[in-house]
């Protein structure tokens, strides 16, 4: 970030920090965690807040010095961040006053939570082993240098978690070599997009106006950090964060802060394209448009180039653990290819296998297989998983696909038994396990319930023990006490008959998403 000196990195309501500003703070971050708190490396550090100017801070601070940052879901309950802590063995958890005072009744249960820093806490009054932000940095000088620490590329750098078959998140094991891979990957997609559509790329030793792109998805997810933060940092664009998504902001910050890119999921677009406001605004400095982590129509291309017709509509392909970016699409492919994710990046394989992890011939449904420098290392302290997900080194992704004879992928159904509402992943099996707590049910499937803008919702079965009563809005609720909001089922079918099985038991859950396609919005 020296390099971009004086030019704004990071926009937050009306603070402004330049690129000198942000390697000041990480650097400082640095020094604490080495200097005071003796972190060393490959020690974990945490971090759960909003997509606050801190996050970054703590972020590149943590993983200068050799640390693991572990980006947890600022979205979790209590229990659940307790769980993230736990078992990523965090000793520093730095956070904002909301998540601060979510994880404050579990302290107890985290012997590793050696430092928690909170950030933005000026009106907070915190507990006496809780320490400001504010105060660590102020004390570590303005000008702090990094202290010296020796990296390799495969040196581990990251755990984001991820669902996993149990129902438990599964922190996926990232290293820098996945980190600065990524934001090569992006820097060729450009290129790539901009070649295949008849243009030249432009002359790198030309001076050219600062890009600005607005941060529209959380920090805690690959995209977000991998891909938005990453890339802004390597290519000096400016940064524009958000408190919290809201279509009628996001285009007032378009036009405010001239911003040339903008996105995150499809649904996301969707709201921007059918706000109000959108005809109001000046958008003429939106030269490009993307998004990635669910499925998006190839109608949202037809808006897209409607809406701006200078812009570029493009999407990726990627998951967690291929630390964003697998495959890109943009400009003259997407309109040709609107149903594809895109081209595999130069340097990661894409190849479809059969059940037994056979390849299948061009054109042929299999699942999606994925091998590169992108690839993380595995799942944390968890061999089993590993063993079964990263066979040869490969990621069996769980996706089902095809791949053309022009190498364009295909996904054609997502992982067995997971849904996405709105970018975030559910899985399944932790909805239907809260269910299964309470009294009155007696069997349940969680199933997705397609939604226009959000791509899909929570949508629940449940057989309910003969003799007792529930309520929808009592099994709602009971969720709501032990998981995220976005997890919640938005709607509940409850029957007094067994849900549908095949011969070897298994619920049906294709017919039962049929049945619920009802209440599609």
């Amino acid at each position: 970030s020296r390099l971009h000196g004086d030019k704004t990195f990071l926009v937050y309501e009306d603070e402004r920090f330049a690129f000198q500003d942000h390697w000041r703070a990480a650097a400082a971050v640095g020094r604490v965690l080495v200097e005071r708190f003796g972190v060393a490396k490959g020690d974990r550090v945490a971090i759960a807040m909003r997509n606050f100017p801190e996050w970054p801070m703590a972020f590149f601070g943590a993983t200068a010095v050799g640390a693991v940052a572990v980006p947890l879901n600022a979205w979790w309950t209590g229990d659940e961040l307790e769980y993230g802590l736990r078992d990523s063995g965090a000793s520093v958890l730095f956070c904002d006053a909301e998540r601060a005072a979510r994880i404050a009744p579990h302290l107890r249960a985290l012997p590793d939570l050696r430092h928690v820093v909170v950030v933005r806490a000026d009106e907070e009054p915190l507990p006496p082993e809780h320490q400001r932000f504010e105060d660590l940095i102020g004390r570590s000088g303005a000008e702090a240098a990094l202290p010296a620490v020796e990296l390799a590329p495969d040196d581990e750098a990251t755990l984001f978690y991820t669902s996993g078959t149990t129902g438990r998140p599964k922190g996926a094991l990232g290293t820098h070599r996945n980190i600065c891979g990524n934001v090569v990957s992006l820097a060729y997609g450009n290129v790539r997009t901009l070649l295949r559509s008849g243009q030249k790329p432009p002359d790198p030793t030309a001076p050219r106006p600062q890009a600005a792109q607005l941060l529209s998805v959380p920090l805690f997810h690959a995209t977000g950090c991998h891909a938005v933060l990453c890339g802004n940092l390597a290519f000096g664009g400016k940064l524009v964060m958000m408190f919290k998504w809201d279509p009628a902001r996001a285009l007032e910050l378009i036009e405010r802060e001239r911003i040339t890119s903008f996105g995150g999921v499809p649904a996301m677009v969707w709201q921007v394209l059918e706000h109000p406001d959108f005809s109001t605004r000046d958008l003429s400095s939106v030269q490009s448009v993307g998004y990635g982590g669910a499925p998006a129509a190839p109608e949202l291309v037809r808006r897209i180039r409607e809406a701006f017709p200078a812009s570029s509509p493009g999407q990726g392909y990627g998951l967690t653990e291929t630390s964003s970016v697998t495959t890109l699409i943009g400009g003259a492919d997407y309109v040709l290819h609107p149903d594809s994710v895109g081209a595999p990046v130069p340097v990661v394989d894409v190849k479809i296998c059969d059940d037994a992890g056979r390849e299948v011939p061009i054109g042929e449904i299999g699942e999606v297989w994925i091998g590169g420098p992108n690839v993380v290392k595995g799942y944390w302290r968890n061999p089993e998983a590993t063993a079964e997900s990263f066979p040869g080194g490969w990621l069996r992704s769980g996706d089902v696909g095809r791949v053309d004879e022009d190498g364009f992928l295909y996904l054609v159904d997502r992982a067995k038994d997971m849904l996405i509402r709105g970018g975030e992943n559910v899985y399944c099996v932790e909805v239907e396990s809260v269910l299964y707590e309470h009294p009155a049910v007696m069997d349940a499937a969680v199933v997705g319930i397609p939604h226009k803008v959000l791509g899909e919702e929570v949508g629940a079965v449940v057989q309910v023990v003969p003799g007792k009563q529930v309520s929808e809005r009592e099994l709602q609720d009971h969720v709501a006490s032990k998981l995220a909001a976005f997890k919640v089922p938005v709607r509940i079918e409850l029957r007094g008959e067994p849900l549908p099985r095949n011969a070897n038991g298994k619920i049906l859950k294709r017919d039962l998403k049929r049945e619920l396609e009802k209440y599609a919005r």
